[in-house]
């Protein structure tokens, strides 16, 4: 292990504003809004305040699976959050989701209307709001519901552990990415294990728990996130391989991963959705 200049913390910590790496400019240690920003709304039941990434697609990919399942009250509207800008701390998306992350979800099919934050928990609304892709019996509820909390739980090793160290931090520290790329080939490996035994994550059957965990894992394997397919060896995990495939193959997540999505190739990005129409909109892929 190469030698480091050793850190010694103070005894209170101070926010140095330049130090921290890619997002160092919209990183602080207190929540709130920063700026007065109105939230635009459209004429659908359900309008989305989101980005493309891992936890952004979750909901995408599930709204757009509820559309090709014919539950039109699905639909729903998608603003691009710019959240290198610093959209997420204006004040009517801080009062949406306090936390100040994507996704963020405005249900307007109720009264009052009804705020929904956080990725996974948007998931299991929706699922329950339309009653699909989320078992009924209480044993194959509470598997996926098992693996959907999972994700939630783990996925913070993968993105804000081993993705930043790896990727985004402004300089490159050997025992930090030694400790979150083990922690991380760990849970490829629980999920390698649990995909030997059948073809979804949580039985036979495509839910939730799929959605969410493909939207992190699935892009990984797949070599959509942080270029780091190779440095993690992903090809040694022959049945994550074949369900990340599966899944990528399904007309919803094809759509829904290039909605909110505003980087990449002109037929992979569609910033904003309002209708089914816009997808139809998108350039051809060359």
């Amino acid at each position: 292990m190469q030698q480091q200049d050793e850190y010694t913390p103070p005894k209170v910590w101070v926010w140095d504003q330049q130090n921290g790496g890619a997002f160092a400019s919209i990183n602080r240690p207190v929540a709130g809004a920063t700026h007065e920003k109105t939230l635009p709304k459209g004429q659908h039941p359900l309008q989305l305040y989101s980005l493309a990434t891992p936890n952004g697609v979750k909901v995408t990919i599930m709204l757009e699976e509820l559309l090709e399942a014919g539950f039109t009250g699905a639909d729903y509207d998608a603003w691009l959050v710019s959240i290198r800008e610093g959209d997420q701390f204006g004040s009517g998306f801080v009062a949406i989701n306090p936390n100040s992350k994507i996704p963020a979800l405005l249900d307007t099919s109720v009264q009052p209307e009804l705020r929904v934050f956080e990725s996974g928990n948007i998931l299991l609304y929706l699922a329950e709001k339309f009653g699909a892709f989320l078992p009924s019996t209480l044993s194959e509820r509470t598997e996926v519901l098992n693996w959907l909390f999972w994700q939630m739980g783990s996925a913070p090793f993968l993105g804000g552990g081993f993705g930043h160290f790896y990727a985004y931090a402004p300089q490159k520290f050997e025992y930090a990415i030694n400790r979150y790329t083990m922690e991380s080939k760990r849970q490829l490996d629980v999920l390698e294990r649990q995909l030997a035994q059948q073809p979804y994550v949580a039985g036979q059957n495509y839910s939730i728990a799929d959605i969410a965990i493909w939207s992190w894992y699935g892009a990984l394997v797949l070599g959509r996130l942080y270029n780091a397919a190779e440095f993690l060896d992903v090809q040694s995990y022959p049945n994550l391989q074949r369900w990340a495939k599966l899944i990528d193959a399904r007309p919803a997540v094809q759509r829904g991963i290039k909605v909110n999505r505003n980087w990449g190739e002109p037929h992979e990005q569609l910033p904003e959705r309002h209708s089914a129409a816009d997808f139809l909109q998108l350039p051809k892929a060359e």
